[in-house]
């Protein structure tokens, strides 16, 4: 790979990096805990590694975390999985996300829109006080902490007063969103065993409601240790029998009661996509999470009192509970329950423009589905407010990179994120004081020792490997739900290099302290021994005006050979002719690799995701070796099993 350093697409200008908070949380570190006062980021994040527990205990005070109890020791085994962080400290998640209310009583909160693009504001006083009600409510209902407590919700105000009313009980929270099925949501809530479900009664998507009764009483039945159930009308129905209706439990005015809980004490669980089984419950702490998102949303996202975050998501997602954290750096948050792409494709451009974003996130693949279909965003919305732009999902490709820079902003920093659903929170991305290369991530985030690694376990620096994190981080999981003696946890992580996060992606750490993703190491193209990423090859495909979107595949086949198919779902009106393929084979023979160009091109009428709209790459290649549909894949973790079908038939017919 070429060492070769092109300019910048984006650099701060020099009064962006004397205000961002990284610069003076460095030098206040510097102060007050040895951290460098020279060298920039680099030699930030330096000492953020070597220096982990001092690094940790700087983030703590700078955010002012209040303990009730303070801790003993900040880190004390620092071994992997297993880390012990804060021992003896106590404190609560929920009371930072709320402590903005003592001063911005009456500022907004939450901005809640919906597919009529009206904000309609909840003041930072009204949050505190629904929390306050509802916590009262919930503890008479006999919840204690360490009970779970659920949500079957849309990305509403309702949602995040729940959670933060389940973390001022103590008790752990975990949601699903209501487009998904029956069967999807118990794989999720049986593991877990909620004793209150928090349901709406539809959602509104596309212009259409969609009633989930029907769901809500198939729940009810399949979740014996339910105690209670709690009705939100948001299509307008009667709660059913039993149910207890949302107003009841909110009206009171009550402060909230905190319950101060041990740092490791669970704050939610988060579920894996779920495609080859049921999905992993994974298990994050409150004082985990807390001290991870101050970190990534105060310093990397520059995040304050005086922004406004939006990101679309659902509270199927990790990026839900993500966007909800924006609460702990006073940030006014922005919660979308709608389609991403209703009425027209711009429709996240015009929630941004309506609620005064300063930082808006969305997907990778949205980002390139605007520019496929000539979006205009700096002409067609005032975008004057919106100072960065971050993607995360799948990587951004370049020309995602350059059409944001050319449709939003010259200025506009953009922050393409990667991390995962396993830590809540990134690995690399946003920093407010470094260039932005094209189809780069800026850099790896505080605290978090991010190497590139060979299979051997040695470093690679301008090369592509396994990206590994060496040493822990605070919002790795405390452990799975349901497994008692760690291994599956361990398995998850730790098999190919003991001690050491292996996260399965592929990744180049660049000379110059940027990171490149190449996409889930597991599903690899291998083809004579050079490896590449499905990313790289999505990237140049879907350049092109005729695919909508594409899927590959590399199938180790029993004979010893390698067949590689690439699937694409054509846009409407294209045709798989002789010029096509030929196009395709040549933009990737000349782009990427003469040995990657794929065997056959076979057109498909879609590309199957899970459920947070990632590509399905590992069921696909299982159904193509032979695997039997309901042994490759979890049924309920589809956004539309039909498509499998037609990879299960082709495997059939091949063989």
């Amino acid at each position: 790979m070429s060492t070769v350093n092109p300019p910048p697409l984006w650099q701060p200008d020099p009064q962006r990096i004397a205000q961002a908070q990284i610069t003076k949380f460095q030098a206040w570190a510097a102060e007050h805990h040895g951290a460098p006062a020279e060298g920039g980021y680099a030699a930030l994040h330096r000492w953020s590694v070597e220096e982990l527990d001092t690094f940790w205990k700087a983030v703590a005070e700078w955010f002012d975390v209040r303990f009730a109890t303070p801790c003993t020791r900040v880190l004390g085994d620092r071994s992997m999985p297993g880390a012990q962080w804060f021992q003896g400290a106590t404190l609560n998640y929920a009371e930072h996300a709320l402590r903005a209310a003592a001063d911005r009583a009456d500022e907004p909160a939450l901005l809640h829109v919906d597919e009529t693009h009206e904000p309609r504001p909840v003041t930072w006083s009204e949050l505190r006080r629904q929390v306050g009600s509802l916590a009262a409510e919930l503890r008479a209902l006999g919840v204690r902490p360490g009970d779970r407590v659920s949500g079957y919700l849309p990305n509403i105000p309702q949602a995040v007063v729940a959670l933060l009313a389940t973390a001022a009980v103590g008790a752990v929270w975990t949601s699903c969103a209501p487009d998904f099925g029956a069967r999807s949501v118990l794989d999720r809530f049986q593991q877990v065993e909620p004793v209150v479900l928090f349901a709406v009664d539809g959602y509104r998507y596309g212009g259409k409601e969609h009633d989930r009764r029907d769901i809500v009483a198939e729940l009810r039945r399949e979740l014996p240790p339910l105690r209670a159930v709690v009705h939100i009308p948001l299509l307008g129905t009667d709660a059913p029998e039993g149910a207890l209706n949302w107003a009841d439990l909110t009206s009171a005015d009550v402060d909230p009661v905190f319950e101060q809980v041990p740092f490791e004490h669970p704050l939610w669980v988060l579920y894996s996509s779920g495609t080859t089984g049921l999905p992993k419950a994974i298990v994050q702490s409150q004082g985990g999470i807390l001290v991870e998102h101050l970190k990534q949303l105060g310093l990397h996202c520059d995040l304050g009192p005086r922004d406004r975050f939006f990101w679309y998501t659902s509270t199927g997602w990790m990026m839900w509970n993500f966007l909800v954290s924006g609460l702990l750096t006073g940030t006014t948050i922005v919660l979308y329950d709608g389609s991403p792409g209703y009425p027209g494709t711009g429709a996240q451009w015009r929630v941004a423009e309506r609620t005064g974003t300063t930082l808006f996130g969305t997907s990778a693949a949205y980002v390139m589905a605007c520019r496929k279909a000539g979006v205009h965003p700096s002409r067609d919305f005032d975008l004057s407010r919106v100072q960065c732009v971050a993607t995360t999902g799948s990587p951004l490709p370049p020309d995602g990179f350059r059409w944001l820079h050319d449709e939003v902003r010259d200025d506009l920093w953009i922050a393409s994120v990667s991390g995962g659903t396993d830590v809540c929170s990134c690995f690399a991305g946003a920093v407010p004081t470094l260039p932005v290369h094209v189809g780069e991530l800026q850099a790896p985030c505080l605290g978090t020792d991010l190497q590139s690694w060979d299979p051997s376990g040695a470093p690679l620096v301008d090369e592509v490997g396994e990206l590994v994190v060496t040493n822990p981080m605070p919002s790795m999981p405390i452990y799975f739900w349901n497994d008692p003696d760690g291994s599956r946890y361990r398995d998850s992580y730790f098999t190919m290099y003991p001690g050491v996060w292996r996260h399965g992606d592929w990744i180049t750490l660049t000379s110059r302290g940027s990171v490149i993703i190449h996409g889930r190491s597991d599903s690899t193209l291998n083809r004579q021994g050079v490896r590449m990423g499905s990313a790289d090859i999505y990237e140049a495909v879907e350049r092109l005006p005729e695919i909508k979107e594409s899927l590959v595949i590399g199938v180790e086949q029993p004979d010893g050979g390698y067949w590689m198919p690439l699937f694409v779902h054509l846009a409407p009106g294209a045709v798989l002719d002789d010029a096509l393929l030929d196009r395709i084979k040549r933009t990737i023979r000349e782009q990427l690799s003469p040995r990657h160009v794929p065997d056959e091109v076979i057109e498909v009428p879609g590309i199957p995701h899970t459920l947070t709209g990632k590509r399905i790459e590992v069921p696909v290649k299982r159904l193509l070796q032979g695997t039997p549909l309901d042994k490759a894949v979890n049924p309920g973790s589809v956004d539309n099993l039909d498509l499998l079908r037609f990879y299960e038939d082709l495997a059939r017919k091949r063989a």
